[in-house]
Formats: C-alpha cells, sequence, structure tokens
C-alpha cells in the first residue's frame, strides 16, 4: 500500500462539573478524558483508523512531560514525513521504517503501535476481509467472533456502593467485574468480602494500580495481606498489586496463591513477555495501544499458547475503536477469549438503574458510527471488512482538545 496522509487529532472528553473521588489519604478530581485519533490513508483512497490513550494503571499523562496534543503533533509530524510516499507492504516493513526515526523510546513505541492498528486495518479493508482473519491466518487459528466481556467500572466508592454497582453488571450478563479499591485497607476488605457474598455468576476482579500511587501507601505487608484475603475471597484476579517494574514485588505476591494480573504498563513488548516469564502472573494484560499493535502483541500470545499457568487477556480502556481491536486480536488468538469494556455513565448499549458507568466519557461512544454488538455480556464481531468500525470524523469538531490533565490527585498532607 502506498502511504499518502497521516494525520492526528488530540480531542479532549469533558467531565462536567468535575468529579471528585475521595480515596485513602486524598482525592481524585476527574476532569476530562482525553484521547488521540490516527487516520491514515493509501493513495487509492482506503482509510484505516486507530487510537492513542493514556495507561490508566500509571495514572499520568500520555508521556512525562508533554501533553496528548504533543503526541498528535509527533503524528501528524516525524511519522508523517517518515511514512508518506512511501509504499509499506507489511507490518513489519513499517515497524522497520518507525524504528528508524529519532524519536524517544516511548513516543516510537506509542506510534508503532497507532500505525500498526491502522495498517491492519486499511489491509482487510482492501483484503475485503476482518483484521481477525488476517492476524488468524498467521496464528494458524479459527477466529471465535463471539467474545465474552468483563466490565471494567468501579472507582472510589463506599463498599455497599461497589456492590449496587456489580450487581447490576451481573444482571447485564457480563463475565466479571472489575472495580479499583483505595478506600482504606478496612474498606477494601471489607468491599471483597461483600462482593463475594452479593455475586453469584460473575466474577470479580481488583484492579489495585491505586495500592501503590496513594499518598500513603500502604506498605508491602498490608498489600500482600489485602493480596491474600482476596484470594481467600475467589477474586478472580488481583491487578497490578505493585509497580509495572517491581517483578520481584509480583514474584513476592504470587506465593500467596492469589492470581495475579498485569502487564499493560510494560513500555516495550520485550517487557511484556519479560514479565510473563516471571511465572508471577496468571493473566498476561498486552494492549495492541500500547504494545507496538497487533503485531507487537504477538510474542505475549504465543509466550501464553499452550500453557496451563498464564493467559493472554488484553488490557482495553478506551473508545469503542480500541475495543473493536483489542477484540479482533482476542478472536484471533489462541487460547483467548475474554475482552475488557470500560464501562462509563450513559453508555448507550445499556438500559440500567443505578447507572453502572465510572463517570462520563461521551467521545468514547461518539467517535464511530453506529454501536458494538453487544448482547447478555458477549460481543460478536462482524465480519465487515478491517476493524469493522468507521470513524465519524464530526468528532474533531465537536470534540476540541483541552490542555491539562486529565485527572489531579490532591493528598492531604500537601
Amino acid at each position: 500500500m502506498e502511504i499518502t496522509d497521516v494525520e492526528a487529532f488530540a480531542l479532549s472528553s469533558p467531565i462536567e462539573p468535575p468529579q471528585d473521588r475521595p480515596f485513602h489519604g486524598g482525592t481524585r478530581r476527574l476532569l476530562k478524558r482525553d484521547i488521540v485519533l490516527v487516520v491514515v490513508e493509501t493513495v487509492d483512497g482506503t482509510r484505516g483508523v486507530a487510537t492513542a490513550g493514556a495507561s490508566s494503571s500509571a495514572m499520568r499523562e500520555y508521556f512525562e512531560g508533554d501533553s496528548k496534543s504533543t503526541f498528535a503533533d509527533v503524528v501528524s509530524g516525524p511519522v508523517a514525513d517518515a511514512l508518506e510516499g512511501e509504499t509499506i507492504d507489511s507490518a513489519a516493513e513499517l515497524h522497520s521504517e518507525l524504528a528508524t526515526t529519532d524519536l524517544p523510546a516511548r513516543l516510537r513505541t506509542k506510534a508503532i503501535s497507532a500505525m500498526d492498528v491502522a495498517f491492519h486495518d486499511i489491509r482487510g479493508r482492501q483484503l475485503g476481509a476482518p483484521v481477525y482473519e488476517l492476524l488468524a491466518e498467521g496464528y494458524g487459528t479459527d477466529p471465535t467472533t463471539d467474545l465474552p466481556l468483563y466490565a471494567s467500572a468501579g472507582m472510589y466508592m463506599e463498599p455497599e456502593g461497589y456492590v449496587e454497582q456489580a450487581e447490576v453488571i451481573e444482571d447485564l450478563g457480563f463475565f466479571g467485574y472489575k472495580y479499583r479499591p483505595g478506600i482504606g485497607v478496612e474498606g477494601d476488605r471489607r468491599t471483597v468480602e461483600l462482593l463475594a457474598d452479593a455475586l453469584s455468576e460473575c466474577e470479580v476482579m481488583l484492579d489495585v494500580h491505586t495500592w501503590w500511587k496513594l499518598g500513603e501507601a500502604y506498605g508491602r505487608e498490608t498489600v500482600r495481606d489485602l493480596v491474600a484475603h482476596a484470594g481467600e475471597h475467589d477474586a478472580y484476579w488481583v491487578e497490578e498489586p505493585v509497580e509495572p517494574d517491581d517483578h520481584e514485588g509480583y514474584v513476592d505476591l504470587a506465593e500467596t496463591g492469589t492470581p495475579l494480573a498485569g502487564g499493560e504498563s510494560e513500555e516495550t513488548p520485550e517487557g511484556l513477555v519479560a514479565l510473563g516469564e516471571t511465572g508471577a502472573v496468571d493473566f498476561l494484560q498486552g494492549d495492541v495501544r500500547h504494545h507496538e499493535g497487533f503485531t507487537g502483541c504477538r510474542d505475549a500470545v504465543e509466550f501464553c499458547r499452550g500453557r496451563d499457568d498464564v493467559e493472554f487477556v488484553p488490557h482495553n480502556f478506551g473508545t469503542w475503536i480500541g475495543l473493536a481491536a483489542n477484540a479482533h486480536l482476542v478472536a484471533a488468538a489462541p487460547e483467548a477469549d475474554l475482552v475488557e469494556y470500560p464501562v462509563f455513565e450513559d453508555d448507550p448499549l445499556f438500559d440500567a438503574e443505578p447507572d453502572p458507568g465510572m463517570y462520563p466519557f461521551d467521545l468514547a461512544f461518539d467517535l464511530i458510527e453506529g454501536q458494538p454488538d453487544v448482547t447478555d455480556g458477549v460481543l460478536s464481531l462482524s465480519d465487515d471488512p478491517g476493524l469493522g468500525v468507521e470513524v465519524d470524523l464530526d468528532v474533531v469538531e465537536e470534540y476540541p482538545f483541552v490542555e491539562g490533565p486529565w485527572t489531579e490527585f490532591h493528598y492531604d498532607d500537601d
């Protein structure tokens, strides 16, 4: 394919009014959510898309010291300069072209991730095939297009609030309910206990990146006790219980016997596999938006293949484009079937009371025309070519970028 145009748009979805969420030792203020929409066009007019987004577990801006608009400038600048006018015949060739740029390593990885997804979207459209069919050919698999979802929700509330939300999630048919604790040691313990008693069909996952980001961090022994407590109450997994690069910490906590998950914050595909090689995680969470696209995630998928001690379950936190991309990977990947579905307020797919969403993120839904096919907690992928989604470019005017952080942490001792 000959690439003629590469553009990126920084977009913001305001949270109005801002929301304050008390947690142990402080308050988190939610101001907006940001994304970068990447659009790539070829000489025959075929267009492919991708999104880039912040790692929610790291709770930082997209990269240190700059804003999302800077990354959009990088894609529309150096990345476009490297690719426009070039004929790219394979994903490997695409990666090689971008590897020669002088971008900082983190930016280069994020750029490759977005371009790899857009490349596959274009290739699928040109061949009249969904991306999962292209990927399945490489994996030697028969694609599975009906994929169970687990709901990613629950952020800093009283224990009874988590339960109320989880019961709605269970009624909607989701495989699991993942929530963010961090309301204090006793509150976190009680939440696990109440959820174990309240849910009968829905699995419980804890996304505990907050524990090591608290102004008054719990401490290693307290974290170990909480991880063990979650396991004693049949938690499906405890996610990111230590800082991403603390592989020894993962190994130590694995001794509790509680299933652990992690990987979304690994900075490279190699780091993702290295975490798996520790033997400490039961669920390895790559993400096509963070780990060099479908191509970069392949080594992690293959690492999990044929093992009974670790499963590939992608991280996915953002828009319906990101959902589609990671779902196509799962549909094709061997021995993978579970997809993360972030639940935001006023999700048009669900009519439920109370609203199980974390906070508003209207752009997540408005970015594409139409809606995903989700019934009783199962996402069904169509056989439409490429990613099977059509971007509504009106969002570029409707969701202009707003400078500043998307979230702020205010600590009681500041």
